[in-house]
Parts: C-alpha cells; sequence; structure tokens
C-alpha cells in the first residue's frame, strides 16, 4: 500500500485547513485509516483515526474542532480542521492498518498556524 497525502500549508490561528491522503494498490482490506502528528521537539501523536465500521475516535486536543471522514471505495482518508490553533502547527502522517498487523505510513505535510 502507497499513501499519498496532500494539503496542509500555512494558516493564522482561528482558519481551517483540509488534508487528504490517498491510498494505492492492495486496499481492499484496509481497516483504520488515521491521521498522527509530529510537533517540533515532541513525539508523534495520534489525531483522529477511522475504522472500517465507521468508527472514529479524536484526540482530546482536537475534539470537537477537527472531522474525520473516509471514502472506502476510493480508499481515502480526509481532515477537516477548524479553529486552528499555533499547537497544532506539527507534520501531519497519513496512517493506514491492513490486517495481520500491517501498518502504512505517508510521507507527512506540514501544517504551520500562526498568531
Amino acid at each position: 500500500v502507497q499513501l499519498q497525502a496532500s494539503g496542509g500549508g500555512f494558516v493564522q490561528a482561528g482558519g481551517s485547513l483540509g488534508l487528504s491522503c490517498a491510498a494505492s494498490g492492495s486496499t481492499y482490506d484496509i481497516e483504520t485509516m488515521a491521521w498522527f502528528r509530529r510537533a517540533p521537539g515532541k513525539q508523534r501523536e495520534s489525531v483522529a483515526a477511522i475504522t472500517r465500521a465507521g468508527a472514529i475516535n479524536y484526540a482530546q486536543s482536537v475534539q470537537g474542532r477537527f472531522a474525520i471522514s473516509r471514502d472506502s471505495a476510493k480508499a481515502t482518508v480526509h481532515l477537516r480542521m477548524n479553529n486552528l490553533k499555533e499547537e497544532d502547527t506539527a507534520v501531519y502522517y497519513c496512517f493506514v492498518t491492513r490486517p495481520w498487523g500491517d501498518t502504512y505510513w505517508g510521507q507527512g505535510t506540514q501544517v504551520t498556524v500562526s498568531s
């Protein structure tokens, strides 16, 4: 599975951005699609995840501001980020899982939020 992320960029605090991630290859059995992020000087953390069945989890820090969605037919996952804060500045990574513990990471896309 290959993951191609797009979106991100630079925005002022309070603004919005969207991220998309398209999977290609053996995508028919993708289970969970998710977004992680790594802020400067911090460890990578989970942001949001959505299962094949549609169950969604968000990090507490983004709850109510971010929305994850998925198009399983197109093997894509989206992250809509609203009311962005400076602390959301990070490199965002797409992540998917398949059966038997297979996991895949995208290349990362930068999100920068300024005050």
